[in-house]
């Protein structure tokens, strides 16, 4: 595949949304062409299961449900979406990936990371981003931003200790590996923190 693939990961409130449609421009400034995408969803099937996964219908959802169903949606979101885009040598910029099941389900929900790194070896084989971006804020600033802007989703009513594990989940892969995920201070302002972004995609590029 000549394609690469690239995401942006982290809690809620990091900005996201403004700084994936950033990166998108600074790909397709650069002569990239860009499939963007995001995790869960992606394809019809998985956006009815972000439905399932983010609504509140299945509120009390067993950790193995949900595991499972990431992991489903990831399979037809790769095979629909990803792969062929790849092999197509585009550039596919997703909202969130794998690392965001270790950080969510495995650090947030304390999955064992066994069955975890099993599904995404099932799943994906060898395939994993070449790059991804973590946008990094404290817990309290990201959450209290979330808040202001919608209606709370069922993760986003978790609380404030599930998500310092998953944002310590996050950084902890971010350290263990530096090659691939770049730690973006997303607290800043936003134009410092796009500084930031175009320093690492330039240096990517």
């Amino acid at each position: 595949m000549s394609g690469r693939f690239i995401t942006v990961e982290g809690i809620e409130g990091v900005g996201k949304t403004t700084n994936i449609a950033f990166i998108e421009k600074l790909l397709c400034d650069a002569g990239k062409k860009v499939v963007m995408t995001r995790e869960p969803g992606g394809t019809s099937l998985g956006e009815d299961v972000r439905e399932l996964l983010l609504g509140h219908k299945h509120d009390g959802m067993s950790r193995d449900a949900e595991l499972l169903l990431m992991f489903a949606a990831r399979a037809e979101h790769l095979n629909k979406v990803v792969l062929p885009a790849l092999e197509d040598n585009k550039w596919v910029l997703c909202d969130r990936f794998t690392d965001a099941t270790y950080a969510y389900q495995g650090g947030g929900r304390g999955f064992d990371i066994t069955p975890i790194s099993t599904l995404e070896s099932l799943v994906q084989d060898s395939l994993r981003p070449d790059l991804t971006l973590l946008l990094d804020v404290p817990v309290e600033v990201g959450l209290d931003r979330a808040g202001k802007r919608s209606e709370p989703d069922r993760f986003e009513k978790e609380k404030h200790d599930f998500f310092e594990r998953v944002r310590q989940t996050y950084l902890e892969r971010a350290h263990a590996d530096p090659a691939r995920m770049k730690i973006i201070d997303a607290g800043q302002a936003l134009d410092d923190v796009q500084a930031q972004i175009k320093k690492t995609l330039t240096e990517f590029l």
